[in-house]
């Protein structure tokens, strides 16, 4: 249901854009005539846009180590052409009300964005990775500006939050805001496919070993970690910053939590293959204070009347357009 949207287009994808994006293979499946998902009022909306799309929700699965079921994936699938399918509706009302953005805010947004990268090369290099040319990527933030700009005129003063309403929430959910215990860890991978071979495994186990040993000798973790390491963290000398439970893969979990500050575990083999883990700090368990999350709730109870204002909105939009979906349902 399009009232499921709200964080979609609360930042819309401009903020998502810069989510790091993973080229996940997708399920085989047939093609729609011509590369097109859908058509909204005769315009497009491309294979390579919802791929794109699928590519980075799976992506934060994967960053968790949690992979979608079937029927996850499926709803998936929905809800990324529902929201490809709203945006565009929203950009096209944005227009038929004479939305213009103008061109000085568009170039200092689209310098912001560059600046979240170290560089020229990095930023082109992501931009390739997304399949982008600089003047496409311009043209979609100045889709993005045109719709938050119609998104603020329509319900900027309906979801108005004032100090009262927030910390009346924080008092009435004092449980949620309770932060579990956390412990900063750090680890040493060394890949293998869960369906490699015994001798492949064994010879990773191998390398592992090896590293242990160096360990043992006194070398240092982050050192050898930036060497031999083969996950992303390895630039950082491995470290995964602080995490609670029920964010890592359970087998890797259960070791960092029955680690004290300091203690390296034995090798714990998970799907990603063979790890070594250091615990650097353990957080206790703790309400987090209404002034540290005064903004963040505060933007979270906009969204929350954001997203009743904007389902209507959006249906509203949805009825009286034409609108083509040419991808079928997954199977559950």
């Amino acid at each position: 249901m399009f009232t499921k949207m709200v964080r979609y287009f609360w930042a819309l994808s401009l903020a998502l854009a810069l989510a790091s994006i993973t080229s996940v293979a997708l399920a085989a499946e047939k093609q729609p005539p011509e590369g097109k998902v859908a058509v909204v009022n005769g315009v497009e909306i491309s294979q390579g846009d919802f791929d794109v799309a699928i590519s980075r929700v799976q992506a934060q699965f994967h960053r968790s180590g949690k992979f979608p079921s079937p029927a996850e994936l499926a709803q998936i699938k929905k809800g990324v052409l529902d929201n490809l399918i709203a945006e565009e509706l929203l950009y096209q009302e944005s227009q038929r009300k004479g939305i213009k953005v103008d061109p000085k805010a568009l170039d200092e947004q689209f310098q912001a964005m560059k600046k979240r990268f170290p560089g020229e090369a990095e930023f082109k290099s992501w931009l390739s990775s997304i399949n982008l040319s600089e003047s496409s990527f311009r043209s979609r933030l100045e889709r993005n500006m045109a719709v938050k700009e119609l998104i603020d005129n329509e319900f900027g003063e309906k979801i108005a939050v004032s100090d009262a309403e927030i910390k009346a929430y924080y008092d009435s959910h004092l449980e949620s805001f309770k932060k579990p215990e956390q412990v900063k860890a750090s680890h040493i991978l060394v890949k293998v496919e869960p369906q490699a071979e015994d001798s492949q495994k064994a010879e990773a186990r191998k390398k592992l070993e090896m590293i242990q040993g160096k360990l043992q000798k006194g070398e240092d973790f982050g050192t050898l970690a930036k060497e031999y390491s083969e996950g992303p963290s390895n630039a950082n000398g491995g470290d995964l910053g602080y995490f609670s439970q029920g964010r890592m893969v359970k087998p890797f979990e259960e070791a960092a939590f029955a680690l004290k500050p300091g203690e390296v575990s034995e090798i714990v083999e998970t799907q990603f293959g063979y790890h070594l883990i250091k615990v650097t700090d353990r957080t206790a368990p703790t309400t987090i204070p209404y002034d540290e999350i005064k903004d963040r709730l505060g933007q979270y109870l906009m969204q929350e009347k954001l997203r009743k204002e904007m389902g209507p909105y959006l249906e509203a939009l949805r009825s009286k357009a034409k609108v083509e979906v040419l991808v079928k349902e997954d199977s559950k």
